[in-house]
């Protein structure tokens, strides 16, 4: 009779055990962990061709906003450089070609259907002269403006470089004074050491 007793008590037991333990497993797969997301590396490869594709985007990529407005101020500049250079160029070529056309050439005479006032007043040297400077600055504004539009690229990516680089807050600094001797055949010379220390790449010795 107790036997019986004791294999129910067991039975119960089991029956309660199994039962807190559905219970507990659908609470653990109600709660819902969150997910941690990881941060994703800054890349100096998206930002580089970001601002190939387009100048200023880079800094855009990078979080430096202020710089957008020098990128285009700068490529504005010289733009109008190339359109202003490339006129008076295209205008003194023409008068020059032609000038060049004509048997007698006199300013005080002047032409026969001018292709522009520079024909008019200008002579042949002085027309050569002034298409061969705007041509140089034309050129030279063409330069200018790819490297212009090459260091908008180079910024960007330097920038994105040293994005995720963080200085140390616990940088050392020491001033100790010295003697620097350059040789055996001087005297030492008085001097100041400077040392800088930075926890985990180098300290003082």
């Amino acid at each position: 009779m107790l036997q019986l007793k004791v294999r129910k008590t067991k039975i119960i037991f089991l029956f309660i055990a199994i039962f807190f333990s559905s219970i507990f497993n659908v609470y653990s797969q109600s709660i819902k962990v969150p997910r941690i997301k990881e941060k994703q590396p800054h890349s100096a490869h998206k930002a580089t061709i970001y601002s190939f594709i387009l100048p200023g985007l880079g800094q855009a990529y990078n979080k430096k906003y202020w710089k957008i407005p020098i990128v285009y101020a700068g490529l504005g500049f010289f733009t109008y450089m190339i359109v202003t250079n490339s006129k008076e160029y295209n205008a003194y070529r023409i008068a020059y070609n032609y000038a060049k056309a004509v048997d007698t050439y006199s300013p005080a005479e002047g032409f026969y259907n001018p292709p522009n006032e520079y024909a008019e007043y200008y002579g042949l040297e002085q027309l050569k002269s002034g298409k061969d400077y705007y041509r140089r600055n034309m050129e030279l504004s063409y330069i200018l403006t790819g490297v212009w539009y090459l260091l908008n690229v180079v910024d960007a990516s330097v920038d994105a470089h040293l994005f995720d680089f963080k200085v140390s807050q616990d940088l050392s600094l020491k001033v100790e004074p010295c003697l620097y001797n350059p040789s055996i055949h001087h005297k030492a010379i008085p001097g100041l050491k400077l040392q800088i220390a930075i926890p985990g790449v180098f300290g003082f010795k």
